[in-house]
């Protein structure tokens, strides 16, 4: 086990604990996700049951770094290395997560755990680490402005909220509450599943694995929600699985079918989400990542949601530039044409093989 002390940078008055920083235990998950469950820059995606997914589902190394002052924890730093022969080799701060970098109650212990992701990195000779955060840490580092994010507040009241989206897309909305669309909360991810394997593959992007949606579902219980938009036939046609964290909640993963487009049944599906997040007192929608100038990201900002730009650093060991691992580079787009024409049982059996080396 990798163990750091360090008095950082003339950061601790004289006098004070130090900061020390050393590797998470098993007998350390509680305190850590109370941790995370206080700290005000924490996320979902700080909770240590990640780390379990990422190993067993992506077979991932990982490696949990918590700074401590006088045995009370003060900051965290979830780690994964990811090791391709095709998209390089990074420890990651974090994969599969939009969020990540370190979560600080002690501005003292930020450096003193990037210097140890570093010490790890360079162990394992990575090429690179890159540290998914919300507000810049390391300026002078390396850093991409592709992605943004789209938080807004939920109001208390639900006709409210519809009266704070914008014109046309609560017209698309309404639309989709007269087609008699309605939502059902769903105990497993079945349905999900084929709807987001639907939609994957026509964006020519591959899957992720039914078996790690099944671990969401397992590990995070009922803050992780299969959200399916049926039409007045019973027929499921658009789906969302969402996060729970404190007083938000996060669509993150979403499918639907060609159908849905007419049917108005994705502006209904967030709509429903968001009515019941209301209801339930939550106080803010998290729309999610989203690379600028994509469609996504305009249908985003459609619904009143402001771009808030997301800062990924990097540190650069034996590569020169950060990488470009997305649907967006020009060297993928043959790849992507081609994926879109592979029959579906190819595609969901050969992709959760590539997407767990994107991260």
């Amino acid at each position: 086990m990798m163990h750091y002390q360090s008095e950082t940078r003339g950061a601790i008055a004289e006098g004070t604990a130090p900061v020390v920083v050393r590797e998470m235990r098993e007998s350390d998950r509680t305190a850590w996700d109370a941790f995370v469950e206080r700290a005000p820059d924490a996320t979902f995606f700080h909770l240590s049951a990640w780390q379990g997914i990422i190993e067993r589902i992506f077979r991932h190394r990982t490696h949990y770094l918590l700074a401590e002052k006088a045995g009370r924890i003060v900051g965290v730093l979830p780690l994964a290395e990811v090791k391709s022969r095709l998209f390089g080799h990074a420890v990651s701060s974090l994969p599969f997560g939009v969020y990540g970098g370190v979560a600080a109650e002690d501005p003292a212990c930020i450096e003193p755990l990037h210097d140890a992701a570093i010490a790890f990195a360079r162990d394992v000779r990575a090429a690179h680490v890159e540290f998914r955060n919300v507000v810049p840490r390391h300026p002078d580092w390396p850093a991409q402005d592709l992605y943004v994010t789209f938080r807004k507040e939920i109001l208390p009241d639900v006709d409210a909220n519809m009266a704070a989206i914008p014109r046309k897309q609560r017209a698309m909305v309404r639309k989709g509450i007269k087609f008699g669309l309605r939502g059902e909360v769903d105990a497993d991810v079945d349905r999900f599943f084929e709807l987001y394997a639907d939609n994957v593959h026509r964006h020519g992007t591959p899957p992720f694995s039914k078996r790690y949606f099944e671990a969401l579902k397992a590990e995070f219980g009922d803050r992780c929600e299969s959200l399916i938009v049926v039409d007045k036939d019973g027929r499921a046609v658009s789906g969302v699985l969402s996060f729970y964290f404190r007083d938000e909640v996060l669509p993150y993963y979403a499918g639907d079918l060609p159908a849905a487009r007419d049917l108005a049944a994705n502006d209904f599906k967030y709509w429903e989400l968001m009515r019941r997040a209301c209801e339930r007192g939550l106080r803010v929608f998290d729309y999610g990542r989203s690379k600028r100038g994509t469609g996504s990201f305009d249908f985003k900002k459609n619904w009143g949601f402001e771009p808030t730009p997301l800062h990924y650093e990097y540190c650069l060991l034996s590569v020169d530039k950060p990488p470009e691992n997305n649907p967006l580079n020009p060297k993928y787009q043959f790849f992507i044409r081609t994926w879109r024409k592979l029959p579906r049982p190819i595609v969901n059996a050969v992709g959760p093989h590539i997407v767990r080396h994107l991260g």
